[in-house]
């Protein structure tokens, strides 16, 4: 197995998972506790010896809900909390082998990117206090160039060197108190290399574009630098991010990174109930959609994928599978693949007391967000609870009478509730606005008694 792969959360126990993720996710305690037992595993796999942790499986969730209960935010808020290689994909973007479209493989190559991110900005913030002291160094340099050769100082004198010394140390204290942000300087700036990886990794041909930068590394190498003048403040970003990507090593950083998406990468496959059915007659539609199954199957099992920063196996990588499943079943897998993802967790639909603590308890709820938002402009906002009360009810009623989209609707009446101050609020003195009930009513209620305008609308 290797080395054991620790990050921020890893020790925490199923209880304290659920703990954390109640602070931004309201109910939904079955498929809380589900990721935090398989969270929890994952830990518990890492202390075994390797000969027996190998052969342990993860456990695949399969959560079954309508959009906007909450399927997506608790994947992602578990993944944020162990700093995991996490991948939200869409099942339908996916064709089976030889239709048009990504390859299935193309998902893992994702995440191992996205893993690699993840590790050069831990890194970049280790060496952030010795890449700011060597830009400091730089930009001194050529402010207050060395003198060529030092005289030796008249008896009572001092000489070029202690003087040269006073006088970059006086500079350098202008420099980090901001006083020279404005002087221009000329520094060298590096051509971006020519590298299609990206356009041939978005075309899921990541492997034809590693294949021509082995075969021609000179000519989609480096194109020099020029000499550019700007601003002392642009041009010490500019070379600390310079300084920064010359400390790391990006042989440690893809090593760290393929442990990571092995050990700790999460991918949730959204949609998947799009892609269940069986094959009919050899053709149509359903024959594709199989397709996609039979080459998720061998990713989910566990196999070895070439990616551009090296191999990465699946077989550790969790897998959460989510859909809404209206029209298809999760029976209407293929055998193999419903028996890889073992949980199944059924997420509950939002009553208009969610909403209401959706609106104000979670630490990024709605309410607190224009809050702040607003606050920028010195605006200070207050929803009465008559107000709150109010929005809640409105997304029930849009939900019931059109498409049920569970708490995304509160995104679009707070909008609509919220237009005009928010267009308004830069322009208006200081001071304090007041939501209450009829705010909301007045701004909304017509919208929501016309059912053919609300759909549009709301």
């Amino acid at each position: 197995m290797g080395e054991t792969v620790t990050a921020k959360g890893d020790e925490l126990t199923p209880r304290q998972i659920v703990r954390e993720l109640d602070r931004f996710i309201i109910g939904q305690n079955k498929a809380k506790k589900a990721v935090s037992i398989a969270l929890r595993n994952r830990y518990r796999r890492q202390k075994l010896p390797p000969d027996i942790a190998d052969d342990i499986i993860p456990k695949n969730i399969l959560m079954i809900g309508a959009t906007g209960v909450g399927k997506t935010e608790i994947a992602r808020r578990l993944a944020k909390l162990t700093r995991s290689p996490f991948l939200k994909v869409e099942a339908s973007k996916f064709t089976e082998v030889g239709y048009v479209g990504r390859d299935v493989e193309s998902l893992v190559r994702d995440l191992v990117r996205i893993a690699v991110d993840l590790v050069k900005a831990e890194k970049m913030a280790e060496n952030d206090e010795k890449a700011r002291r060597h830009t400091e160094e730089k930009i001194l340099a050529i402010l207050l160039p060395a003198p060529k050769e030092a005289k030796e100082p008249a008896p009572g004198e001092e000489g070029e060197a202690e003087n040269f010394a006073k006088s970059r140390e006086k500079l350098r204290q202008l420099l980090r108190a901001g006083k020279l942000n404005d002087r221009v300087i000329e520094v060298e700036v590096k051509a971006n290399p020519f590298t299609p990886l990206e356009i041939f990794s978005a075309s899921g041909v990541e492997e034809i574009g590693i294949q021509i930068s082995e075969m021609m590394p000179n000519i989609l190498g480096s194109r020099g630098s020029r000499k550019r003048k700007m601003p002392l403040e642009d041009a010490f970003h500019h070379m600390l991010q310079d300084e920064q990507n010359r400390l790391l090593d990006m042989d440690q950083v893809a090593k760290v990174a393929i442990q990571r998406t092995e050990q700790m990468g999460i991918v949730f496959l959204d949609e998947i109930d799009k892609i269940a059915g069986r094959e009919s007659g050899g053709h149509g539609p359903m024959v594709s959609r199989e397709g996609v199954q039979r080459d998720l199957l061998p990713i989910i099992e566990g196999t070895t994928v070439n990616t551009k920063y090296g191999m990465a196996r699946t077989d550790h990588i969790l897998f959460i599978g989510a859909g809404a499943f209206h029209v298809a079943k999760p029976s209407d897998m293929i055998p193999e693949l419903q028996g890889r993802f073992p949980i199944r967790v059924e997420l509950e639909s939002l009553s208009r007391e969610d909403f209401v603590r959706i609106l104000t308890e979670p630490q990024n709820a709605l309410v607190k967000q224009y809050q702040n938002l607003l606050g920028t402009e010195g605006l200070e906002v207050e929803f009465t609870r008559d107000a709150v009360d109010e929005i809640a009810t409105m997304a029930v009623e849009v939900n019931s009478a059109s498409e049920n989209i569970g708490a995304r609707r509160l995104h679009t009446i707070m909008e609509k509730v919220m237009e005009d101050i928010s267009f308004e609020a830069s322009d208006l003195e200081h001071g304090q606005v007041r939501i209450d009930g009829d705010y909301v009513r007045r701004k909304v209620e017509g919208i929501v008694k016309d059912s053919d305008l609300s759909k549009y609308i709301l």
